[in-house]
Order: C-alpha cells, then structure tokens, then sequence
C-alpha cells in the first residue's frame, strides 16, 4: 500500500458486467466503511474511460468492489498493473483463472480436490438433445452470482431453452445434490462455514435479494465435514494463486459422508453488500467490516 499518512483510496464500481447492480451495492458499501475508517475515498462507476478516470483521481490505491467479467476476471487488475497502482484481491492471473470455471477444475483437480464432472457443449448442442443424463446444470463458463443458470432436473423429458444472450459454449456439468456451503479465506486464514439455506434454487436472487436466503454460522455439520471446507478453501484459494479474500463454495451430500463433499467454485471478489456472505462471516470471527475493508487497503499491492 502507499507510505502515505493518508492514502488516496479510488472505489471500484458498477462496470459493464452482468453483476452491475450487486456491484454498485457492493462499492457504495465498502466506500461508506472507508470513509468511516477515515480514508480520503473516491467512487468510481467503471466506465469505458476508466484509463482517463484513474489518471485524473491519481487514487495512491484501488478498492476493487468489481463483480463479474471485465472486473474479476484479471482485466481491470491488467489495467492496474500498468498504471502502477495497488489494488485489492487477487492478481491477473488468479483472477482470470478462477472466472474460468473449466480451468478452475483443472487446478483443483491438480491438487486432488473434489469437482463434479463437467463438459463444454456448443448452446446448439445443448438445446438439440440432453448432453449428459439429468438431473445437470448448464451455466456459462465465466460469469459469476449464479447469472445464467439452468437447473434440468431428473425425469425431464427435453432439454432446456436457453436465453438468446448465452454464450454460445457453455458448461454442462452434473448436478451436485446437497447443502450449500461457503468459507472465506483472509490473507492465509479461514474464517468459518456458513450452510446457506434457501426455499428453491440458490439463484441471483436467492443470493442478493433481503431474505432470499438463511444463513446459518457457523454452519451446524459434522466438525469433519466444517475442518474439511476450512482445509479446502485455504487449498483452493492457493492452488489458483489468490491474494487478499476470497471465498470457495461446496455442495455437501450428507448421505455420503466426506465423499459427498464437492468444491463448486472460488471467488476472487466476494459480493460486500448488506447480505453477503464473506462481511458476515468476518463479523462472526469478530472483525467489523471497518476492519476488514482497512486490512484489503493495507494488503493492496501490485504484482499479484
């Protein structure tokens, strides 16, 4: 971070991403904590003359509340490195790794950790015949916040419809029974495991909308189970070279014991709006979101 008695902090916000909505709620947030830890704080809606706006804040470092593509996905933080300014969260190649959820499952893979199988299908393919047997999820390959999800289920006679505006090759994967669980890892630290408990589908709204979901933590499972995220999310987190936070998803089967224990995800930029996930679960291991936010300023590096 900058030597400065007291740093310029830039926002990052908004963006073109298909997570614009969640991101402003996410950056306003995190601006409103660092004006209270006492920084200088400037929001900044990620626009096309983003080059041009950061030349002319000259923020000493960047607060990435980004989500999605062009945000997460190592673009802005390529744009960072060549300015030279320090930023938040993860690097280039972290970040654009882990948007890429088939190369994300070849690293975990690389490690032993436990994925569901998974294929990529042309979207004509797709909606032409079942590309495996159901009940499988299709999704796109690098969008995040459950955006663009189709849950076929078990018995379904077709195949799905799929939106005009999804990619034409996307991610088959099969279907992971289970709860819902999340841990958020901070610098080398895991904080705790959250089981998320929804009425339906854990979708986008389920995700961000005021009691679209329940969020129990620390989550009441088997202290092998609780270990095993904890261990599993600290060896996501490095395996994709993470920095700063970031938070890994699971679906756990509990026929199956630790065999139904399955990694689905990490994110480089954990949503900071009012019903996240990862403000909580700092909270929960009683590090106020002042706090948290203080500690990403003064973890901001470049060369990440």
């Amino acid at each position: 971070m900058s030597s400065k008695a007291n740093p310029k902090i830039v926002v990052l916000m908004g963006g073109p991403s298909a997570e614009r909505e969640v991101s402003l709620s996410s950056g306003k947030e995190c601006a409103a904590a660092l004006v209270r830890a006492g920084f200088d704080t400037v929001e900044l809606d990620a626009g096309p003359n983003l080059v041009e706006d950061l030349k002319r804040i000259a923020p000493d470092v960047a607060f990435n509340a980004l989500h999605g593509r062009w945000g997460e996905d190592g673009c802005v933080q390529g744009i960072l490195e060549w300015l030279q300014i320090p930023y938040t969260h993860s690097g280039v190649l972290a970040s654009a790794l882990a948007m890429d959820k088939e190369k994300t499952k070849a690293a975990f893979r690389s490690v032993g950790l436990p994925v569901m199988e998974s294929v990529l299908a042309p979207k004509a393919e797709i909606e032409g015949s079942h590309v495996m047997a159901p009940p499988y999820v299709v999704k796109p390959v690098n969008e995040g916040s459950s955006v663009g999800v189709y849950l076929v289920q078990e018995g379904a006679n077709s195949p799905p419809r799929l939106a005009p505006e999804m990619p034409e090759i996307l991610m088959v994967e099969t279907y992971a029974p289970g709860r819902e669980l999340t841990t958020t890892v901070i610098g080398d630290r895991a904080l705790t495991v959250t089981d998320i408990l929804t009425d339906g589908w854990y979708d986008y709204d389920a995700k961000y909308v005021a009691g679209g979901s329940r969020h129990v933590l620390p989550a009441d499972v088997p202290s092998e189970i609780f270990d095993t995220c904890m261990e599993y999310a600290i060896r996501a987190h490095n395996v994709l070279g993470c920095r700063g936070v970031s938070r890994t998803d699971f679906r756990w089967d509990e026929t199956r014991g630790l065999d139904g224990l399955i990694l689905l995800e990490t994110n480089t930029q954990p949503g900071m709006t009012p019903t996240s996930l990862s403000p909580e679960q700092a909270q929960h291991v009683g590090i106020s979101f002042e706090e948290l936010v203080t500690w990403m300023i003064e973890d901001a590096t470049c060369n990440r």
